[in-house]
């Protein structure tokens, strides 16, 4: 049975834990499916992971479309949500229901993530979810401000404590089915996730999440750089490495192809 927003909001109730990944095509998505995650993200985190941006900024919403197509082709059960790149819904609610809508129309996933608070981006939820698009929040560390930000852990001063979690009330309160929190104190994110009736996903903000999310290249150890949070759970990198590292000698050497292969 397909994941529906109503089930992840039901399963926080049931304090059954939420599995989260990242996707960017067909392959990976089916098999974060088949294995049984429950949440896909198309994060904009493949701006850097697998078109090689510095950064999230310059992604555009066109990528992020051709993206989520694909991943959705490989999905049946997860529930697939856009990540709505930068500045294609920060300049107002009309913006950001059009971003949404075509997100929802072409590539058929359920739901769309934004990021930050109280007051506009709020409001913009309330509009978004008012038009029958569920919106995933996501408050502490917001990468589309890196500028602003940097990478740094948010909300350990107490006034910067206070604005996460009034942040995260206001978009729980304008319609958002469940809300990331990456890179804030474990005490807050548990703040947070007991203040709150819809699901809290985790990165980098401790084990009192109602889920967790990692960025499927770090988890399988194919980013270059990760977060300090994050974990591998194998090196890829240096699995694909020696595997074509073998193909080229086999190559040169004319070992390949062997009888079998021909």
């Amino acid at each position: 049975m397909a994941v529906t927003t109503q089930q992840l909001i039901q399963w926080k109730r049931q304090s059954r834990p939420i599995v989260t990944l990242t996707a960017w095509d067909y392959a990976i998505a089916q098999l974060l499916d088949a294995v049984g995650v429950d949440v896909i993200l198309v994060g904009d985190s493949m701006a850097m992971v697998t078109l090689g941006y510095q950064n999230t900024l310059p992604l555009t919403l066109e990528e992020t479309l051709h993206h989520t197509k694909a991943v959705r082709r490989g999905v049946k059960r997860a529930l697939v949500v856009c990540d709505l790149p930068f500045l294609t819904y920060q300049e107002s609610p009309q913006q950001a229901m059009h971003s949404a809508g075509r997100a929802l129309k072409e590539t058929g996933a359920q739901a769309v993530k934004l990021e930050g608070g109280y007051p506009a981006i709020a409001q913009t939820v309330a509009q978004l979810t008012a038009a029958g698009i569920p919106v995933m929040g996501h408050v502490g560390l917001t990468p589309q401000s890196v500028h602003q930000l940097g990478y740094r852990k948010q909300g350990k001063t107490q006034d910067a404590s206070e604005r996460i979690l009034q942040e995260a009330i206001a978009l729980s309160e304008a319609g958002a089915f469940a809300i990331v929190l990456e890179h804030i104190p474990d005490d807050l994110a548990l703040q947070i996730t007991q203040k709150i009736p819809i699901p809290t996903i985790g990165i980098g903000a401790g084990p009192h999440c109602d889920g967790q999310v990692l960025v499927t290249s770090d988890l399988l150890g194919l980013s270059e750089y990760k977060p300090p949070f994050a974990k591998s759970y194998v090196d890829l990198r240096q699995i694909i490495t020696q595997a074509v590292q073998e193909f080229s000698t086999e190559v040169r050497e004319r070992q390949f192809p062997e009888p079998e292969q021909h």
